[in-house]
């Protein structure tokens, strides 16, 4: 008996047992989704939310723009627009050497999500950033610290500790959404869910499921706590 079989051998659960190794391979497969699209999403947030507030006209509107589509906009159609839409021009991407990427369905539901969040994370930041006093900004200025200095040393800081906790519901909302990964056939935990019920119409299994979810968020929300507390704690002895 293998280690992923034995939580079905100890709740009495045949179905758990006979998927309990698929749905540990779509555990983690659901783990990397997630942690990349996050990580790739907040670099990306961070970018679009300086050139929203410091960069041309331009720039903010089309940063704007694209916030307002991704935001408004069902994620399932985001995501069903990026593999069976941009599939269709198989031709294209092989000319360019991009049809590697868009024939994945782990690849394109990581482009969805990575954009998506992207979008959230930024209006976000954008937030934090714009909460700073302003006299901190024209201080650091009248020291002498160059603009990107007095953003990246002294505005970014505290924006991250004001946006720790927004982006920490983010994180579990690419949890729970991830589960719509399952739908362009890339065997997620809910794509091996899916597959035990329709091999075993044994509906227990969507239960096992869903606690697996509830426990991994709850350690994530914990793990938040965590780092929000060992980040705040010079505010606490205020």
């Amino acid at each position: 008996m293998t280690w992923c079989e034995y939580p079905g051998y100890l709740l009495g659960s045949e179905v758990l047992q006979n998927y309990g190794c698929r749905m540990a391979s779509g555990l983690w497969i659901t783990f990397e989704l997630v942690v990349l699209s996050v990580a790739f999403g907040f670099v990306l947030a961070l970018g679009l939310a300086i050139a929203r507030l410091y960069g041309p006209r331009w720039a903010s509107v089309a940063i704007q723009g694209y916030t307002t589509f991704f935001r408004g906009t069902p994620l399932l159609c985001q995501l069903f627009l990026i593999y069976y839409g941009f599939g269709q021009f198989r031709l294209f991407w092989q000319d360019i050497g991009l049809w590697w990427f868009f024939r994945e369905p782990f690849y394109c539901a990581l482009f969805t999500f990575t954009i998506n969040t992207a979008a959230y994370q930024a209006e976000i930041l954008r937030g934090a950033i714009q909460s700073i006093p302003r006299g901190q900004f024209e201080g650091a200025l009248a020291l002498g610290l160059h603009r990107w200095a007095t953003l990246r040393r002294v505005i970014l800081p505290q924006a991250m500790i004001l946006a720790l906790r927004p982006l920490g519901n983010e994180l579990i909302v690419m949890i729970k959404a991830s589960a719509i990964a399952s739908l362009v056939t890339l065997f997620d935990l809910m794509g091996a869910t899916r597959l035990a019920f329709a091999r075993s119409f044994d509906l227990s299994i969507y239960l096992y499921a869903a606690l697996i979810y509830l426990v991994l968020t709850e350690i994530i929300r914990r793990v938040w706590d965590k780092i929000e507390l060992r980040l705040t704690r010079h505010m606490a002895l205020r």
